[in-house]
């Protein structure tokens, strides 16, 4: 990928190595020594000059990883990564009650999490990404996805420019002169993507267009990573359910006190392999009456229709309260669906649920919708934090891509980039109604 000489040497894992060790490491225990190097050799310091690495270089290498998921954000994803990286530290040495140096590792994360953030902003080029594009196919729709530049090749006899990469569909069939110019491009080091290949990658989107092409790759996501996150999923459930109780309290007394009615919202939502079940949530909205029954001359496509105006959530919704609205801000409301995951109906990260009978609505409209339930749904996931809440088939038809992208990529680093994301979303308010 072609990059300016500022951002290959700043950017180049063995200087970022070698920045760690000297800012991150070495640097914050000989401020601590006022630069005494004798005294550095005694067992504390060398101890922390053990945990400081490690620290440091777990940060380097948590950001390095999810920065390589598709549509990481190199500037956001600095503080979050680094953070988590020195709290796992801090809480290893106060657990087993080791001796340790505040000092130290607060100056290394300020020095590190600093210099990341120079290096990002200001060190880093502010340029989109620069694609050649040979013609055929389905490279036309290229020119709908912003920041990126799309030049568009007329003959394999131009000559190759410099760029970030080679886009073609190589499902159709080329030309001997193409097929020699995506060879040279090769050899010449610049990097030659499938049309489909870019798409997902700067949309963060799948589509599925024919069951035959199974563009996921495979009907069923990685097996093993679903059993683990079974029981990591568990575990934080639980211990987070106690943590929270006090939490737990004190919204449920706020909404006795807001509005008549119960504390708890439930709904029956459709789950992991289309197996329907009870969701909990703090109720957000004034208490419903009872539904009316059905009158001799409603059609059952009527009463469908009613059922499905209930379900949905509009912008500016006049049945939410007002400790509701605050409580959908912040995603206060999603807490009790820790009882879900402790139940083995949901996990921490996910496709959305939806109502079942926005479920059979979506899934009689849009093709292949039935196929996000192959994996547990989620308190949040990839497309709540892109997209936010939608109703309306159109928009449920782009979240689904999001949806398939994620099964696509199911992972735990995605599950690490989607929940830095959450806490983003969280204190932004995004995409709430």
């Amino acid at each position: 990928m072609a990059r300016s000489n500022s951002r290959s040497l700043v950017h180049a894992f063995r200087v970022q190595i070698l920045v760690t060790l000297l800012l991150g490491v070495l640097f914050p225990i000989l401020v601590r020594l006022d630069f005494r190097f004798a005294s550095a050799q005694t067992p504390f310091y060398l101890n922390m000059l053990a945990w400081t690495a490690l620290a440091a270089f777990g940060g380097l290498l948590l950001y390095r990883r999810v920065l390589a998921v598709p549509g990481a954000s190199p500037g956001y994803l600095i503080l979050p990564t680094y953070t988590t990286s020195y709290l796992v530290v801090i809480l290893v040495l106060f657990f087993f009650r080791l001796d340790y140096s505040r000092t130290i590792l607060a100056l290394s994360y300020f020095l590190l999490v600093s210099w990341m953030m120079f290096s990002v902003f200001v060190l880093r080029p502010k340029k989109m990404l620069q694609f050649l594009v040979v013609p055929g196919g389905r490279v036309e729709r290229l020119k709908d996805i912003p920041n990126a530049s799309w030049t568009y090749l007329k003959s394999p006899d131009q000559p190759l420019l410099s760029c970030d990469g080679v886009v073609v569909d190589l499902r159709i069939d080329l030309s001997d002169r193409w097929a020699r110019f995506i060879a040279d491009a090769t050899l010449a080091g610049t990097p030659v993507f499938h049309v489909k290949e870019i798409e997902e990658s700067l949309t963060g989107q799948v589509e599925i267009e024919h069951l035959s092409e199974n563009n996921l790759g495979s009907l069923n996501p990685n097996e093993a990573y679903l059993e683990f996150k079974i029981i990591v999923d568990w575990l934080l459930a639980a211990i987070s359910l106690i943590l929270l109780l006090p939490v737990f309290l004190l919204v449920a007394l706020a909404i006795k006190l807001d509005s008549p009615g119960e504390v708890m919202f439930r709904q029956s939502r459709q789950g992991y392999r289309q197996r329907p079940f009870r969701i909990f949530k703090f109720r957000t909205m004034m208490a419903a009456p009872s539904a009316p029954a059905a009158e001799e001359d409603e059609t059952g496509s009527q009463v469908q229709k009613a059922e499905i105006d209930r379900a949905i959530t509009r912008a500016g919704d006049n049945r939410i309260t007002r400790v509701g609205r605050f409580l959908r801000r912040t995603r206060l409301d999603e807490l009790p669906q820790i009882l879900n995951i402790l139940r083995g109906e949901m996990s921490w990260i996910g496709p959305r649920p939806e109502a079942t009978v926005l479920s059979a609505w979506y899934d009689a409209e849009l093709p292949f919708y039935s196929y996000r339930h192959i994996v547990r749904p989620g308190i949040t996931g990839w497309a709540q934090v892109n997209q936010g809440h939608v109703a309306d088939v159109n928009d449920v038809h782009k979240k689904l891509h999001y949806d398939f992208y994620y099964i696509k990529n199911f992972s735990f680093w995605l599950d690490v980039m989607i929940f830095f994301m959450t806490i983003k979303v969280i204190l932004s308010g995004h995409g709430s109604k």
